[in-house]
């Protein structure tokens, strides 16, 4: 936890909101983080699930707006988490390679912080017309009738990020 004295009381810390990385020579900063985000197959969302145990869960996303959005139903684990605390983290893994005889891989990463909630209108049309773009690229025209279709019993999930890192170990 990283404590520093408050200028306003010596005697109590201020802690930081988010820590610091502490092998900070593997950090890699904006585009790369956007990158890394872009590349990623799937991420996986942490929240506070039931009885106070953490509850990860991958899912497909897209990095859009400086935002990460992802669809699911609109009942279940993640939704009742996500009301019950809206606080997240999300992490995506991309271009690994194990380095066997080193006993290491090779890697780039990002966790984000922030806030999930549910998004509607046009926000919602766009978000899922990304994740159409993204992961059926050869199907757009018959992922917009999907969406025309089936967007009514879609949710789609926004993160507002508030603290991302990024760390790639090439």
């Amino acid at each position: 936890m990283n404590i520093v004295p408050n200028a306003e009381s010596p005697w109590m810390p201020e802690v930081f909101m988010f820590r610091k990385m502490r092998r900070s020579k593997k950090e890699v900063f904006g585009p790369e983080i956007a990158e890394i985000l872009n590349d990623g197959e799937y991420g996986v969302m942490s929240v506070r699930g039931d009885n106070g145990y953490p509850y990860g869960v991958p899912v497909n996303y897209v990095y859009m707006d400086e935002a990460i959005y992802f669809h699911c139903a609109g009942e279940g684990h993640k939704i009742d988490a996500i009301e019950g605390n809206p606080k997240v983290s999300f992490c995506v893994v991309s271009k690994t390679e194990i380095i066997q005889e080193k006993f290491t891989s090779m890697y780039k990463s990002v966790i984000a912080f922030g806030s999930a909630g549910i998004v509607t209108g046009e926000e919602k049309t766009r978000a899922l017309m990304k994740l159409i773009e993204k992961y059926s690229p050869d199907f757009i025209e018959e992922g917009r009738k999907y969406i025309g279709r089936e967007a009514s019993d879609t949710t789609v999930v926004k993160i507002r990020i508030e603290e991302m890192k990024g760390k790639s170990g090439f």
